[in-house]
């Protein structure tokens, strides 16, 4: 007879130390009920992260994809595990001592599949990019479409819908949450602590590639969906194109115009129109963070990543046009 109440599945690729901090944070977890089992499933990881984690796992699982990616790891982790509940962890991630067991009861009812938390940066004062991309994962509670990576999932749904797909490169979790709402299952976003996560994120190459994996995952989940009764991010790609399109577009329209009339009111213009943007953006975020600041930020963050976010677009169409499969976009 199975004993353990959940078992917790953290995946990770060269975390080191901070896969130390994950592993005992759920060790360190409020009594849920039950008991449970701790699985980390390695991604070919060169900084000795198996070893690490030995003395904190019930199993440790090794893999050497060709191509590494979130679901392989998930996969793997969820099918060796005992309980009927799986919550998945990055090893980038603190687990809040006490999320698991009001996750617990909140996945009681049989409508819900998968229940998740709220997730913020530890370190939002190490670098602009950690400031503003705390807010990113600031969503409201309630019935949602999708999860992040962090996650109570229940096993037999996991089961009854194949598990995650792995020749996704990202987005893998929000088209894992289609297939199972189509199951009639409810992913629901808990008003709770869930997780701690720590970007580390310091210099604009890793951000430019994080929007541009972002770009990627949008544009191949939504193709595989649209024909669904869940047509996830269809809408968002076209929003998406279009904003950059105009942004780049004013840019090259106002550098001709000056260029023509040999004045500079036309660039005066342009940046009033994209500070009308930033601050429009930043008050409609008002109800994420008040620091004035920090959502200012954000709203320069909500524009200008939509161009990275549109090259990732047009990479996903490049690729498939000459029957290519991306590799792997890594921003750390």
């Amino acid at each position: 007879m199975n004993k353990h109440l959940v078992s917790v599945v953290v995946i990770g690729r060269n975390e080191g130390q901070r896969l130390m901090a994950c592993l005992k944070s759920v060790k360190e977890a409020v009594d849920p009920g039950g008991e449970i089992e701790l699985i980390y499933v390695d991604s070919n990881s060169h900084d000795g992260s198996p070893e690490l984690a030995e003395s904190f796992c019930t199993k440790v699982i090794r893999l050497q994809p060709v191509r590494p990616c979130a679901a392989f790891g998930r996969n793997a982790g969820w099918r060796a595990a005992a309980a009927p509940n799986i919550l998945f962890l990055d090893g980038d991630t603190l687990l809040h001592p006490d999320f698991l067991r009001k996750a617990l009861c909140a996945i009681d009812d049989p409508s819900v599949a998968v229940v998740w938390g709220h997730r913020r940066e530890a370190y939002p004062e190490h670098s602009f990019y950690n400031r503003i991309l705390d807010l990113d994962w600031i969503y409201p509670p309630g019935i949602t479409e999708f999860c992040g990576g962090d996650a109570l999932m229940r096993r037999s749904v996991l089961e009854q819908v194949g598990g995650f797909s792995e020749d996704l490169i990202a987005g893998e979790e929000p088209e894992l949450c289609q297939r199972i709402r189509s199951k009639g299952y409810v992913i629901l976003h808990i008003d709770e602590p869930m997780t701690r996560h720590d970007l580390a994120m310091t210099h604009f190459n890793a951000y430019w590639k994080r929007a541009l994996r972002a770009g990627h995952a949008y544009a191949e989940v939504s193709q595989r969906m649209k024909a669904t009764d869940f047509p996830l991010w269809v809408q968002a790609c076209k929003r998406n194109a279009i904003h950059a399109v105009v942004l780049i577009a004013l840019l090259l329209g106002v550098i001709l115009l000056s260029a023509m009339t040999g004045t500079v009111l036309p660039c005066f213009g342009l940046v009033l129109a994209y500070l009308f943007l930033i601050f429009r953006s930043a008050y409609k975020a008002r109800w994420k963070r008040s620091q004035w600041f920090t959502l200012i930020l954000y709203g320069v963050h909500s524009h200008f990543q939509q161009i990275p976010i549109a090259c990732g677009q047009l990479s996903y169409w490049y690729h498939r046009f000459r029957n290519q499969q991306q590799r792997l976009i890594e921003y750390k």
